[in-house]
């Protein structure tokens, strides 16, 4: 699959999520306001700063397919879960606003009255969040944005509050409207913990974290088994955006030729590049047996210490 073709799966995935997130805002929340119904108009509001976090990773969040130029060397890979991190802080503030409008409604009491037209919107709003949300994954199961995957748990997010919207307006309808409130109130709380695990995955991206300890066994592993290794050190694997870059220093007989040194450089480059999320790879060759002139300085430097 080529980029392009990527990158045009990418924007029709976007576009879903733009033009569902308009749609349920548009019939949801005409019927809430038609029929005073606070959980239909919160569900709503939801999908409003959803469909601005849609168009924000239509607009931004393609980035990551652009090719690296001058003012970035390393490409793009950061600007994804950046787009990723304003849509989980989105879905943050919009579940606190869902649980504050929650209380308010326990405290204040629902003004709402009952029509088969609220769960008629329900109905098509669970349907086209859920049409939507299926679409999303299956896109992204070979594209592995993390901008793609924030929509797609943001749909799923809607899905629970319109859930909760369900068990309201069934609340008004048996006469018991403080369902509403309630059942706002605990998704809002899923909504809230759901954000703050996009945002905690997505700081680790940005900020350039270190990759697990597993990740980066299997790459000195992988390093070692070449037959002209003889030791690793200084391996360095960090997360640049999605994907991890790895630095090593690797130790070669110190008799081999520069072209034969150049060779095991490139075939490790290769074998670890190779590896799954692995992007750019920084492979410094060492005699073996020598030591590291880092090592040395130190030791230089202990010496005229003491004298």
């Amino acid at each position: 699959m080529t980029t392009n073709d990527d990158r045009r799966r990418f924007g029709r995935a976007s576009w879903a999520n733009v033009v569902g997130n308009a749609a349920k805002i548009v019939v949801e929340g005409g019927a809430g306001i038609a029929f005073g119904s606070v959980a239909l108009v919160a569900d709503a509001a939801h999908s409003v700063a959803d469909l601005v976090a849609s168009v924000v990773v239509l607009v931004w969040g393609d980035t990551r397919f652009r090719d690296p130029d001058v003012s970035h060397p390393h490409g793009h890979a950061r600007i994804e879960p950046l787009t990723a991190l304003f849509v989980g802080a989105l879905i943050v503030l919009l579940g606190l606003n869902l649980f504050w409008e929650s209380i308010t409604g326990l405290l204040y009491g629902p003004e709402g009255t009952f029509s088969y037209l609220l769960i008629g919107a329900l109905g098509f709003a669970i349907a086209d969040m859920y049409l939507v949300y299926r679409y999303t994954v299956r896109v992204n199961d070979d594209l592995d944005s993390t901008a793609l995957a924030a929509l797609a748990k943001d749909c799923l997010n809607d899905l629970y509050t319109t859930v909760g919207a369900l068990v309201g307006v069934v609340g008004l309808a048996l006469g018991y409207p403080s369902l509403d409130p309630i059942a706002g109130g605990l998704v809002s709380l899923l909504v809230v913990y759901q954000g703050l695990a996009i945002c905690r995955e997505n700081t680790s991206y940005v900020v350039g974290s270190a990759a697990p300890a597993e990740r980066r066994e299997q790459i000195r592993r992988r390093l070692m088994a070449h037959p002209e290794v003889e030791g690793v050190h200084d391996l360095v694997v960090f997360h640049d955006g999605t994907v991890l870059e790895v630095e090593a220093h690797v130790e070669v007989p110190g008799d081999r030729t520069l072209r034969e040194a150049h060779d095991v450089e490139s075939e490790l480059v290769s074998r670890v590049g190779s590896l799954e999320d692995v992007g750019d790879v920084h492979v410094h060759l060492d005699p073996s047996g020598i030591g590291e002139w880092k090592d040395a300085s130190e030791r230089g430097r202990g010496d005229s210490d003491l004298a």
